[in-house]
């Protein structure tokens, strides 16, 4: 942990070893569209450890299990889970259930925690087409609360099926961080990420993470240059020890985040609380107390 400068909380597995993509063509060219990045060849997990190994980095890997409402093969977490494992030094294994396999769904949880060494959940409300309050996924949010691993939900818009007719099929309304707000009521216990700048939801987002004491915000996704000024604010006082640092890697990198990042005005005791020592302790890493304290 010393010798790490930063905790990515938010990078994708995008490629399974077999070639297989974790979005069909048509999502994952609509959303290459919107952030710029055509034609992008998406690296393997073993490239993803090279590229944070190289720069002193942890990153946290997961992919999209959205299967119910897409009809798209997942990639299989098992696969990112041992792939990550053979990089331990640097990637983070987290893992995605669509909650809408049931008890499936929960007794794959189990075994990805307890078997797999998975350490946290994604969930994509909006691609798996679910509201993250619906009773329906509460056994697998129970199961996740019991594992004491984290629970990370997209929140706000998504380039996602952004431009195609219909969206392609994708509601925005269920990545609404209010919704989440049940989950955190209803699971007192359940350590929960809001991932990204939540647009158009920001306030929602930060009032939330305000009243919920297990309720965390990531940055990833957007440039921190195009960061709303309260959440800037809030990262720099109330929140301070609850915000993350996220990339959203491959499709924004870690170096274009980390320099405009370095434009913010924060306070120097902030900055290493958002890059490597709130998610250090959010994640069960090993990391000095009173080293975070002092810094």
């Amino acid at each position: 942990m010393d010798e790490l400068v930063a905790i990515d909380v938010h990078t994708h597995a995008e490629v399974s070893k077999d070639g297989h993509a974790s979005l069909s063509p048509e999502l994952l060219k609509a959303s290459e569209k919107y952030f710029g990045g055509h034609n992008h060849r998406q690296p393997t997990i073993d490239e993803m450890a090279a590229y944070y190994r190289e720069r002193r980095m942890a990153a946290v890997v997961f992919t999209v299990d959205a299967e119910h409402a897409t009809g798209h093969p997942r990639i299989a977490n098992e696969e990112v889970a041992a792939n990550c494992a053979e990089h331990s030094d640097v990637l983070i294994p987290f893992a995605s259930v669509d909650p809408w396999k049931g008890r499936a769904g929960v007794l794959e949880a189990r075994r990805l925690v307890e078997q797999h060494g998975v350490r946290g959940f994604k969930f994509h409300p909006s691609l798996q087409g679910f509201a993250p309050n619906d009773p329906m996924a509460y056994p697998l949010y129970e199961a996740i609360e019991e594992l004491g691993v984290p629970a990370l939900f997209h929140t706000g818009q998504t380039g996602i099926g952004a431009g195609v007719p219909g969206g392609g099929g994708i509601r925005l309304k269920y990545s609404n961080p209010m919704l989440v707000d049940d989950v955190a009521v209803d699971f007192p216990e359940l350590r929960i990420i809001l991932a990204h700048p939540s647009f158009p939801w920001q306030d929602e987002a930060l009032a939330v993470a305000t009243h919920k004491p297990h309720v965390y915000i990531d940055l990833s996704g957007w440039s921190p240059k195009y960061f709303p000024p309260q959440l800037i604010r809030y990262a720099n006082s109330l929140l301070q020890d609850k915000v993350l640092f996220g990339s959203d890697y491959p499709v924004i990198t870690p170096d274009r985040w980390l320099a405009d990042f370095e434009a913010l005005d924060l306070k120097p005791a902030v900055r290493p609380k958002i890059l490597k020592h709130n998610a250090a302790r959010l994640l069960g890493l090993a990391v000095a107390d009173d080293h975070a304290e002092r810094t």
